[in-house]
């Protein structure tokens, strides 16, 4: 059975450490991060493009005084990003720009170097089905789905960058309203929202209006890779990564499976032989597929439906004319990232911290050193209705982490007017009674006759799989027993444990921005983050 590598990480298991240092915890260590970084700086071209992609963003001060101290040598960045969620998809989207803004502040006033916090768009990633909607709580029901219509989205290759909202938006943003139009603060984000939203623009585009709305006193900067000025910037990278592409498969496979025998899931998959790079053979805005190697020294491209092949000639000339055409993996995007920026440190969830486990032999061979690793803050919002409606139940939030029938139960034999007895207690009681029974009869019948045994090992199972399913039968009467409570439950689990994952994994911000304020949440979340931490909080706005 493999385990959560974050989890084990976070905990500072010493098997986990081995293949991701913990070094953000330790001051001096933080140190000499932040002095390596500084030695590096940013290339003219790139400050040229991050100044015109920022330009067109929420004016922002702060992010202008950033966007110099970039040009500055000895800056350093703190780094994290994300998918393009749909109205910035997750909770924990903000969360991550939040850690970074608070990290880039703390590394700064530990080192008095200029820190500068930047959000990568993953703008070169193509799946669609796990950005195109956006989930908000219901006061008096189940979870809301909000989700954009695309045409293809399941089968899309095509990197986000280039996909349009299209006229779906409009209702989604329609049933917004409906649902969250009379909670006190929702005027002035929905509105944000439909300015930035609008059929002809593209995903990347309006989250990153939004995004940048609510850091601009922070003065987060944004960089979106997806850009033909940054293709030529980015080529030296997909260079490597195909005249090394056995090799680097090679360690990166070793890795992989170093972390199975310690008893990790791997978070990306290598492929023998595979270059980390994906390449688009049609047209700059079209399908990206994976290259396998073929014979003579060809590449095949991974899922094309016409199966074509590349020589490998071709390719490079593909990459010296057109590097538009080629796009990062998972474990190819942080060293194009620490290629271009001076990073300090990555702001990373769970699944980046596990995928960071397998970078160290990328980064050996590519002769560059890794950034700190830092985890992002982890929060649960109870707000007022969501501890009103613990308190009816007479519940603490961690009760509400449980399969529904679970809590049902055990509401129902906490809140009885008479004690009633658990599931449990009674399959131990009832089962318990014959065994000992069935123990003092074993002695009588062996005398008796030994091939009575059999007999006696099958009753034994017979009886038990009888309590077990009188057990469960009692179980789910429980569980059925007050349907006032099963609501409210419902409700709990719809706000803080949707879809049996925590809170911030599922809900969006647009719930909480309307009832809170957008301002008013992204500054608790910001006061909230505690640098070099990670540690899971609860929110009381």
């Amino acid at each position: 059975m493999t385990s959560s590598f974050s989890t084990a990480w976070l905990r500072g298991d010493a098997s986990a450490l081995s293949f991701l240092s913990d070094d953000y915890r330790h001051r001096e260590a933080r140190a000499r991060a932040v002095a390596a970084a500084a030695s590096r700086t940013v290339s003219p071209a790139l400050l040229d493009v991050l100044a015109a992609q920022n330009a067109r963003l929420a004016p922002s001060p702060a992010r202008e005084h950033n966007l110099a101290l970039l040009a500055r040598p000895g800056t350093v960045a703190v780094v994290t990003g994300q998918q393009m969620g749909l109205f910035l998809g997750p909770l924990y989207t903000l969360y991550k720009a939040a850690s970074a803004i608070v990290t880039a502040r703390a590394l700064q006033e530990e080192t008095g170097r200029p820190c500068v916090p930047v959000f990568w768009l993953q703008t070169e990633d193509h799946d669609l089905p796990e950005i195109d909607h956006c989930v908000i709580p219901r006061p008096g029901g189940g979870p809301c789905r909000l989700a954009l219509e695309l045409p293809d989205a399941a089968a899309s290759r095509a990197p986000i960058a280039h996909r349009h909202l299209g006229p779906s938006v409009l209702p989604a943003l329609a049933t917004l309203r409906a649902e969250l139009g009379a909670e006190p603060h929702a005027e002035a984000f929905l509105s944000l929202l439909e300015q930035a939203y609008r059929p002809e623009a593209t995903l990347a585009q309006a989250f990153t209006d939004v995004l940048s709305s609510l850091f601009a006193d922070e003065g987060l900067v944004f960089l979106d890779p997806r850009d033909a000025r940054l293709a030529p910037l980015a080529a030296p990278v997909h260079r490597f990564a195909l005249q090394e592409a056995g090799t680097l498969s090679a360690v990166l496979a070793a890795r992989a499976e170093a972390l199975t025998r310690a008893g990790y899931a791997v978070q990306v998959h290598v492929r023998p032989g595979s270059p980390l790079s994906f390449f688009s053979p049609e047209a700059l805005d079209g399908p990206r597929y994976r290259l396998d190697p073929a014979e003579a020294g060809a590449w095949s491209l991974v899922g094309h439906p016409e199966g074509s092949a590349l020589s490998q000639d071709a390719l490079h000339a593909a990459l010296e004319r057109e590097p538009l055409r080629f796009t990062t993996s998972a474990l190819l995007r942080p060293l194009l990232q620490d290629t271009w920026l001076p990073t300090a440190a990555y702001v990373g969830g769970p699944g980046e911290l596990a995928y960071f486990a397998q970078l160290a032999p990328l980064y050996a061979h590519a002769g560059r050193p890794m950034p700190l690793a830092i985890p992002r803050a982890r929060f649960r919002v109870l707000d007022d209705r969501a501890r009103r409606w613990l308190g009816k139940v007479g519940l603490q939030p961690d009760e509400v982490n449980v399969p529904r029938d679970t809590l049902l139960t055990r509401l129902a034999t906490r809140n009885a007017p008479e004690p009633l007895e658990t599931p449990e207690a009674l399959e131990a009681r009832l089962f318990g009674a014959f065994s000992s029974e069935l123990e003092r009869v074993a002695g009588q019948v062996s005398a008796v006759d030994a091939s009575l045994q059999d007999a006696l090992r099958r009753t034994r199972g017979t009886v038990r799989v009888a309590v077990s399913r009188l057990t469960g039968r009692y179980r789910r009467a429980l569980a059925r027993r007050d349907a006032t409570a099963a609501e409210q439950v419902d409700r709990l689990r719809t706000f803080l444990f949707p879809e049996d994952a925590p809170q911030e994994r599922v809900l969006g911000l647009p719930y909480f921005a309307c009832r809170i304020g957008m301002r008013a949440f992204t500054k608790q979340v910001l006061d909230a983050c505690v640098p070099f931490r990670g540690d899971s909080k609860d929110l009381t706005p």
